[in-house]
């Protein structure tokens, strides 16, 4: 109602509304509600207005023990009548289906409260109702129903339904590779995918959407991503809907991941936490292969033993030196010094050493033990880390993020040292 006013009306007005709540006993909920209807009566009567123009929309889809597949619609204006050929919007398009009943609970009874049902020739809005229809199992929560009239062009009438859903899919046209997203209906969807798109960082990329209870075919059509080589995309991010056994069994031969929340943040969260785990699986795996590219001058005064092992001090010039990294002279033919196996900085062992610090390194040579500093090289020549192209794939598919700009433009300066391609 305050977006519905706008902050001048509540500017011009006596007084704010405010109303005390307890979540715990529930005391205030009824003044609200009064409230509520108190102010819309008299600051937003003109949209309150009924009008004869049709205006429905889809709430639940459900199946009842002797009605078959029903549809429970909010008539909201205009008139609903039994007889009467409504268009229903589906994932496979739109349908035409003839009211074969309209039903309402009794007054004064929740329409999910099990009791016998009133049936009705016509039902006049504001009203929720339950339709009786053939072929409505598809029909998606959330869509617009509309009614064709004696003079109305059905296909006219089929478009204005699948419009809101037809501008949906639209918006996935770019996304060919990308998880699967399912919600319970139309409205629920448009906003995952809203978060999905815009307010995740980076953006999770969305290749297939669902409305409804999620089935084996949804399943099987997300598995693709597998055969695509992009595994962490065979994901099926299912928001406030139900997943029978029988699917999530048919998903795990399939290798399809299925998260389910009731709140968007959550599944969010779910999907984050898997593709960190993924992305830190694939660079224990790729650790063997990447290597981060340095640059290291020889300390001279700081040669502590000459030959397997070779220990000595280096200053990393340009990049990043690493435990494991192979080391090479490029001016000697690229002579093939061995793999620094450990790092040490004033007596502490680690991991890395970057840009302008200087420390201990042993290497281990274990194709040719008999290099020798002092004989086959000497502290006139440079260690480079000898780069290959599969090492540098590696680097761009698990380490991107853990190189800066300078770093990347050593790459490129090592692959015209080593001659790659």
């Amino acid at each position: 109602i305050y977006w519905e006013m706008g902050e001048d009306d509540w500017e011009n007005s006596d007084f704010v509304p405010l109303v005390p709540t307890s979540a715990i006993t529930g005391e205030g909920v009824q003044d609200i509600l009064m409230l509520l209807c108190q102010i819309a009566q008299r600051k937003l009567w003109r949209q309150l207005m009924w009008c004869a123009n049709l205006q429905a929309t889809v709430l639940e889809v459900k199946a009842i023990d002797g009605l078959g597949m029903t549809v429970d619609v909010l008539v909201v204006n205009g008139y609903l009548r039994e007889g009467d050929k409504a268009v229903f919007c589906t994932l496979d398009g739109p349908i035409v289906a003839e009211m074969r009943g309209l039903l309402t609970p009794p007054p004064s009874r929740e329409m999910r409260v099990k009791s016998e049902y009133i049936h009705h020739k016509e039902i006049k809005g504001a009203l929720g109702v339950k339709v009786i229809g053939n072929g409505l199992e598809k029909v998606m929560a959330g869509t617009p129903v509309m009614v064709v009239g004696p003079g109305d062009e059905v296909e006219d009438i089929k478009a204005e339904v699948m419009s809101d859903l037809t501008n949906l899919q639209q918006k996935l046209s770019t996304d060919k590779k990308g998880v699967m997203v399912q919600a319970s209906t139309l409205g629920a969807l448009e906003a995952l995918l809203q978060f999905l798109r815009e307010e995740t960082k980076p953006p999770i990329p969305v290749s297939a959407i669902g409305i409804g209870t999620i089935n084996k075919r949804d399943v099987t059509k997300i598995s693709i991503m597998n055969e695509k080589g992009c595994p962490e995309y065979a994901t099926i991010l299912a928001f406030d809907v139900p997943v029978p056994n029988a699917v999530r069994e048919h998903a795990e031969d399939v290798n399809v991941r299925i998260m389910t929340a009731d709140i968007i943040y959550h599944l969010f969260d779910q999907f984050t936490r898997f593709m960190e785990n993924l992305a830190e699986k694939r660079r224990e795996d790729a650790a063997a292969i990447a290597v981060f590219p340095s640059i290291c001058k020889i300390l001279p005064q700081h040669v502590f033993n000459m030959k397997d092992p070779i220990i000595m001090g280096v200053e990393v010039v340009e990049g990043i030196l690493k435990v494991g990294t192979p080391l090479c002279v490029p001016s000697l033919d690229g002579l093939h010094i061995g793999i620094v196996t450990s790092i040490e900085q004033n007596g502490r062992e680690q991991d890395t050493a970057r840009k302008g610090i200087s420390v201990a390194i042993k290497i281990v040579n274990e194709s040719n033990p008999n290099i020798t500093y002092g004989r086959q090289f000497d502290a006139s020549h440079s260690l480079y880390s000898t780069l290959n192209r599969a090492s540098i794939d590696a680097l761009k598919m698990n380490f991107k993020d853990k190189l800066e700009n300078e770093d990347w433009r050593l790459v490129v300066k090592l692959k015209k040292v080593f001659g790659i391609i």
